[in-house]
């Protein structure tokens, strides 16, 4: 059965290298090892898989997106390490509740805003490629910060952190813009993690361990200001 498989723009490059080098191995295979029929197949076979594995991760399935004037979307997929009160030391500068979901290389990579609102901060920081699940990684790695003001006032900060084998962080928002919840804002490469940062008093919807996905799973309900 054919299954159709629509492509992220960001993977353009990567899956025509992808497929020049499967192309010129499998070319040289029938050429030097033309005698030797169990090696040659062995190698097509993991060519086809290294495609496959490339194309997969760079999927942009079409996804029915989860919106709410109070709601806070997942930024990502993947599974939900971190839930807890913790200090923002670049923007905020005081107490947040901190929700960081790591993304696996199996993961859709797609980033999308939590809210909607405008961009009232947005940061681009060059750093290291540690483990994206090293606590350390928040604050050194390659990463960005964006902040969204709701209309309500609330501000919350999300940021995308590059992992041990991410190399190439994606944004598409800048300062003074408005964004659409669950709209995507961005896109990391190769396995990396998104941290978000919410007012204390935010009801939080999920749990460590919990399997979540960008634009859909509900992180998180902010206090209605009075």
């Amino acid at each position: 059965m054919f299954i159709k498989m629509t492509l992220h723009r960001e993977g353009t490059t990567t899956i025509a290298l992808t497929i020049l080098f499967v192309f010129l191995l499998n070319t040289l295979v029938q050429f030097f090892l033309a005698d030797y029929a169990l090696i040659r197949w062995f190698i097509y076979l993991l060519s086809v898989g290294l495609l496959y594995i490339v194309l997969q991760f760079f999927r942009n399935p079409k996804i029915s997106t989860t919106h709410g004037e109070n709601l806070v979307i997942c930024p990502a997929d993947g599974k939900v390490v971190v839930i807890e009160e913790t200090t923002e030391s670049e923007y905020f500068k005081d107490k947040r509740l901190q929700i960081s979901v790591f993304m696996s290389p199996f993961n859709v990579h797609i980033n999308r805003n939590p809210i909607a609102g405008v961009v009232s901060y947005f940061k681009y920081h060059p750093g290291k490629y540690l483990v994206a699940w090293d606590p350390k990684s928040s604050t050194e790695n390659e990463r960005t910060t964006v902040v969204v003001k709701h209309k309500s006032g609330i501000e919350i900060l999300y940021r995308q952190i590059a992992g041990a084998l991410a190399r190439r962080i994606v944004w598409y928002i800048k300062e003074t813009d408005s964004v659409i919840q669950a709209e995507e804002f961005g896109f990391i490469k190769f396995g990396s993690r998104v941290d978000v940062f919410l007012p204390l008093d935010t009801k939080v919807n999920v749990q460590l361990g919990d399997i979540v996905k960008g634009g859909i799973t509900v992180i998180g309900e902010l206090k209605q200001k009075k």
